[in-house]
């Protein structure tokens, strides 16, 4: 049988089903900024800078947020291989509609973008885990060279679709997107036949499909209203009220999402132990993304304001450092896939890989203590903040997404995989609200207690190893 890189053949129908998805949702959120804020005469939609803000990070947060009703609907109803399709059919029509001329087919679009993504990305990755079986070595690396697919797309987009849209017209960057999501199903309708019975749909259960069609249709309701106010202008708020509203929502989902499932009965004692573990992991990625996810705020102002630009008498802008990560990624990613299996049974406890992911994204930001007050500071400081932040992302990222394949209750597969895009949208929201501490406080003090609690929040799962081995008890 033809396998792929030693794994399953299925797994390289969804690594570029991912890489192509991937390259719009990146390409797009590089441009989309700079399209929202250009005069009409430009090309651009002549928001204000303050509006556009609030739009982008209503957008980010609800892509990652509707994976669980994503998970969802996959679990109870459409099973996991219907969801990526039609995600991935909704998420072209969305970036198309965004290449359209008007403000009604952009917002339109935002929300089409959203919708499809959380139907997508939580169930492409649950089937990914469904290539193996429980007790299959070959998983983590397996989610590694995924996750290397991840970060072609996103490598590639901003250099391709940033360059059209710039250079251009920004919507026929946006048109582009949809391209690259368009090339994706096509691949992903051929390879299908390689994904075995991987996301095939759940048995039929009346009342558990109808207790989903009503709680997913209540979450979509309620973020389409506050989408669709917010874009209609009605809503008059400041970013920061935004932002109180949308930690306010995160709170009480994740408190709701937990609480209804450790409270719930009908699990045995084993899936209760998981469950747990999984909460405990939630916590940590949490963690992880509000430090790592302030690539695109923090840093970047670092890199505009305070880093050299010049490269062997070459000026580059400053933009140039966000392909670090990626570079880094598909660069280690095989290594890292080829590090887990070659050392067995030394392999180090999920626990103690997400410790190592915290401990990276902590140091990352303490090698830049010392010059963080400087100016026009060498851009190698930055390149090894990256590389740290690369090595922890691969230390703990794909590592999370297969420790919810191997925790979760089968039933409930992909709706753990939101709950894992719900941790990350958590991250967004924390590392944001940082990040608008930048002009309050020196920045050898945001960076050191970004650091400092990086490195505090590693150690303290360093001493959860052990519980977690009792509460993770059968899954290597």
């Amino acid at each position: 049988m033809a396998t792929f890189f030693g794994h399953p053949r299925g797994l390289a129908t969804l690594f570029f089903t991912e890489m192509w998805e991937r390259f719009g949702f990146y390409g797009v959120r590089a441009i989309l900024i700079y399209y929202m804020t250009a005069k009409v005469a430009q090309g651009g939609l002549g928001f204000s800078t303050a509006q556009s803000g609030i739009i982008y990070g209503l957008f980010l947060a609800m892509v990652y947020l509707l994976s669980l009703p994503g998970g969802w609907l996959a679990d109870n109803i459409l099973g996991q291989r219907k969801a990526v399709l039609y995600g991935g059919i909704i998420i072209a029509i969305g970036y198309y509609s965004m290449a359209l001329p008007g403000i009604a087919s952009f917002y339109s679009a935002l929300v089409l973008v959203t919708l499809g993504t959380g139907l997508l990305k939580p169930n492409v990755s649950t089937i990914v885990g469904g290539l193996y079986s429980e007790n299959d070595p070959r998983r983590d690396s397996g989610f590694s060279i995924f996750y290397m697919g991840i970060n072609t797309g996103a490598l590639i987009a901003p250099l391709i679709i940033g360059t059209v849209g710039e250079k251009f017209n920004y919507r026929y960057g946006l048109a582009l997107a949809g391209v690259g999501m368009t090339a994706g199903l096509i691949q992903y309708t051929l390879g299908a036949k390689y994904l075995e019975g991987a996301g095939m749909p759940p048995p039929p259960n009346p009342k558990a499909r109808r207790q989903a069609v009503i709680g997913a249709a209540v979450i979509l309701a309620a973020v389409a209203i506050v989408a669709g106010l917010s874009a209609g202008h009605i809503l008059q708020v400041s970013a920061e009220g935004l932002s109180d509203v949308l930690g306010a929502m995160l709170t009480v989902i994740t408190v709701a999402v937990f609480g209804g499932l450790l409270l719930s009965s009908g699990w045995t004692p084993v899936e209760r132990k998981r469950l747990a573990a999984i909460f405990v992991l939630f916590l940590a990625s949490a963690m992880f993304w509000s430090a790592f996810e302030q690539a695109g705020s923090t840093l970047s102002l670092f890199a505009q304001r305070n880093t050299r630009d010049v490269l062997m008498g070459y000026h580059f802008p400053a933009s140039w450092f966000q392909t670090l990560n990626s570079l880094f990624l598909v660069i280690f990613a095989p290594i890292f896939a080829a590090l887990w299996i070659k050392l067995g049974r030394r392999e180090p406890s999920m626990t103690i890989k997400f410790s190592l992911g915290l401990l990276f994204v902590g140091l990352g930001y303490a090698v830049l203590i010392p010059v963080a007050g400087g100016k026009a500071v060498s851009p190698m400081w930055l390149t090894l903040t990256y590389l740290f932040h690369t090595i922890g992302e691969l230390c703990l990222s794909p590592v999370g997404l297969s420790a919810m394949t191997k925790l979760a209750p089968q039933r409930i597969a992909a709706l753990i995989m939101g709950v894992w895009f719900l941790s990350i949208s958590v991250g967004e929201f924390i590392g944001g609200r940082v990040a608008s501490l930048y002009e309050q406080f020196p920045l050898p003090l945001i960076f050191g207690v970004v650091a400092v609690f990086s490195i505090a929040c590693a150690l303290i799962l360093v001493l959860f190893n052990g519980p977690m081995k009792k509460l993770t008890a059968g899954v290597k």
